[in-house]
């Protein structure tokens, strides 16, 4: 039976991740924070892990948890998009913080960690970016803060590719989804998005290691 690992699964695409690959009968080990969260996936038969991505010791703690895995599939999920700015508004030191150390920090800690029960079996692995990371598709300043973060998060997946013959590892761009964090106004449901992610990644081979992709499967511009 093929394991997927969510990093980050208590709602919107991490939770539809855990969900979809589950009913597609692999064994889903899926993380959350809080009890109520952990008990809704426990429901779901999914293997829940406690996981506070912005602690250091939970971070640490994953390895052990995870004890040599063989992981199909590992996609890190966690994110806040942070203060919703239009202009050059600084945020303040705690909404920096909060927003790099989820989003970039918790990456640098768990990647390491997990990178090598991908290639325990030869899997995917994969973060979950945004078209707001792109610096060449860049076309206003809106939401800046976010959009640094996710654009130093693909820095950080390509690095990790770079550092692999035996895992396949792209940052991936979910499009524009109808969650708490994209909006009524998102043009595409949380189920479309999902599935896309899935058949992307289950169609990925050796020479798409380090690409920046949509959920389509088309590439995107760094």
């Amino acid at each position: 039976m093929p394991v997927a690992l969510i990093i980050g699964a208590s709602r919107g695409i991490g939770h539809e991740l855990a969900m979809q690959y589950k009913v597609a009968g692999w064994r889903v080990i899926a993380t959350a924070r809080k009890e109520e969260d952990l008990a809704a996936l426990q429901s779901a038969a999914c293997e829940a892990l406690p996981l506070d991505v912005t602690n250091l010791n939970d971070c640490a703690g994953l390895g052990w948890r995870l004890d040599d895995e063989k992981i199909d599939v590992a996609i890190l999920n966690a994110g806040v998009f942070g203060p919703r700015t239009e202009g050059l508004t600084a945020p303040d030191q705690q909404q920096f913080d909060t927003v790099m150390h989820t989003n970039l920090l918790s990456a640098m800690r768990i990647l390491p960690i997990v990178l090598p029960l991908v290639e325990n079996a030869s899997g995917k692995l994969a973060v979950i970016s945004s078209s707001m990371a792109s610096i060449g598709e860049r076309s206003n300043p809106a939401g800046w803060l976010y959009r640094a973060s996710k654009t130093a998060l693909n820095s950080v997946l390509k690095d990790v590719s770079l550092s692999t013959s035996k895992a396949i590892c792209v940052a991936m761009d979910p499009g524009w989804v109808k969650t708490d964090m994209g909006g009524d106004a998102a043009e595409i449901t949380v189920d479309v998005s999902v599935a896309g992610i899935r058949q992307t990644l289950a169609a990925l081979k050796p020479a798409d290691n380090g690409k920046y992709l949509q959920y389509t499967g088309a590439e995107h511009g760094w």
